[in-house]
């Protein structure tokens, strides 16, 4: 598999690996976790966006707030023709910046894609999954998973309406708390996607029903592609290869990579040519 250094995807990062590292490291073993941290921020960490994506907001109804999302649409969108469309969900402590740039938007604009990244609320919604808390508080608010849940559905719903989105080719994809996102909404949705991307997946509250989850998206005919690098300190490969057993032991459609030099970072560049080919070639239906 060709790869791309780190450069190439995160030259003006600190890394997110870094970031989620920070945040998630106390919960690697998934058993009784015990947070060292205090709440993270409801405003995500500021990073200069790439030129050619699009910030936006709309006011999410069930508040009254005005939330954000980025938006990249392919010169090669057209409303003449159904166009495949990719929901990215972000990491912790982010926004969609930190998902949609340099190297993901390449392959967006070769593929002819739109793609567009939710804020899911608040820097660490978790996009419905369960929430992890830091600093042994609450859940703020106490209903945050079922905000941010609705806020990646209402995005989803308002690129069906602006743009010409093709049903059978409607994907999503999330690294960190965003992959225990695409793991979890992907399941949970089954007639919105056509296939389901997780990279480093931070979804340890999720292991111990993990069949249950796969096994919907088995039935459903979504086959899931989850990329995983070796080195990675804030989601131990250990957590994730207990998915590729699961997924294995399912015989469900599916497709495990694990990069043995890639860190939490570096995975998300040296991944996405894969995750991309893996979509192109699952439109709804494929996997049955």
């Amino acid at each position: 598999m060709r790869t791309y250094p780190i450069r190439t995807l995160c030259r003006s990062l600190p890394v997110i690996g870094l970031l989620v590292a920070l945040a998630v490291i106390p919960f690697a073993s998934a058993q009784a976790p015990q947070p060292k941290r205090g709440p993270m921020p409801k405003q995500p960490m500021q990073i200069k966006p790439d030129p050619r994506v699009e910030q936006r907001s709309y006011r999410f109804e069930p508040t009254g707030e005005t939330l954000t999302y980025v938006l990249y649409v392919s010169s090669k969108v057209s409303p003449a023709k159904k166009n495949p469309l990719v929901v990215a969900l972000h990491g912790l402590g982010g926004d969609g910046n930190f998902l949609l740039r340099e190297r993901v938007v390449d392959l967006a604009e070769e593929g002819g894609y739109i793609v567009v990244a939710p804020l899911g609320y608040n820097v660490g919604g978790w996009y419905g999954s369960p929430v992890i808390v830091f600093g042994g508080g609450s859940v703020e608010p106490p209903d945050l998973a079922e905000l941010s849940e609705k806020d990646v559905l209402t995005v989803l719903g308002m690129m069906r309406k602006e743009f010409n989105v093709d049903p059978e080719r409607t994907y999503l994809l999330g690294h960190s708390m965003g992959g225990a996102g695409a793991l979890f909404l992907g399941s949970r949705h089954l007639s919105d996607w056509a296939a389901v991307a997780a990279i480093a997946p931070a979804a340890f509250m999720m292991q111990p029903k993990q069949k249950d989850h796969l096994g919907r998206m088995q039935e459903a005919g979504i086959p899931v592609m989850i990329v995983q690098g070796g080195k990675d300190t804030a989601v131990p490969v250990e957590n994730t290869r207990t998915w590729a057993e699961a997924m294995k032991e399912l015989k469900m459609e599916h497709v495990y990579v694990e990069l043995p030099e890639g860190d939490h970072g570096t995975v998300i560049g040296d991944g996405m040519p894969a995750i991309f080919e893996f979509f192109a070639k699952h439109p709804k239906g494929a996997a049955k």
